[in-house]
């Protein structure tokens, strides 16, 4: 073949290569994690929509940025909006972790007695499991600001860290995510979604209660 026909074949090739459209990247089909850190704030987490948006990169990161994200967070009433429940927030379900595992088939399951929430299931949006009550460093609070029911906790004057935007004083309900504690309360013992509230709001506080400022990520469609 002559050496000019063989190099204008090899740059069409070349040409036709750089056109081809790119495979697209297959999309994770998870559905639900634990955040794998804090956003860096403690209690402030921006708000509901900064906790939204930390939702959704921590997913984009996992390759499920194609989904709606939400944090699994409830919010006082304001002079500007009405209390928001967490369970209004996340979706209809049903929900499943980075392994495949469905946690929950409806907000009904989520918030009932059959859900499959524990220490193997409530995975970080890396696939990681996060350190319970018995492992050597106790980080099973999750924060929710929330009741048993997934609505808006109103016990104590602050239950959600001056609505997620306080990273000092105030408090937060939380939730364990291992299904385990120690409160005099057997049922919020193994509460997932609300077993006590924190000693404040910034980070050292968080840890000292038995947390590091996790959320619970659920995907809206």
């Amino acid at each position: 073949m002559p050496p000019r026909l063989k190099f204008a074949i090899l740059a069409s090739t070349a040409i036709l290569a750089a056109c081809a459209p790119m495979p697209s990247t297959p999309q994770s089909t998870m559905s639900f994690f634990v955040t794998s850190a804090n956003p860096g704030q403690g209690g402030d987490l921006g708000g509901l929509a900064g906790a939204d948006a930390y939702c959704q990169k921590l997913a984009a990161s996992a390759k499920a940025g194609n989904k709606n994200w939400r944090a699994y967070l409830s919010a006082a009433p304001s002079a500007s909006s009405p209390a928001v429940h967490a369970r209004e927030r996340i979706g209809r379900g049903p929900w499943q972790n980075a392994s495949g595992v469905v946690v929950a088939t409806s907000v009904e399951d989520l918030h009932g007695p059959a859900n499959r929430l524990n220490k193997q299931n409530s995975l970080t949006e890396k696939g990681g499991v996060v350190s319970g009550r018995v492992d050597t460093v106790n980080m099973h609070d999750i924060l929710t600001g929330s009741t048993p029911d997934g609505r808006l906790a109103t016990l104590a004057s602050d239950t959600t860290c001056g609505n997620w935007t306080k990273s000092a004083e105030g408090s937060a309900i939380v939730g364990h995510h291992d299904r385990d504690g120690t409160n005099p309360d057997p049922v919020a013992n193994v509460s997932w979604n609300a077993s006590h509230g924190t000693r404040g709001c910034g980070m050292a506080a968080l840890k000292s209660t038995g947390g590091a400022g996790l959320m619970y990520c659920f995907a809206a469609n």
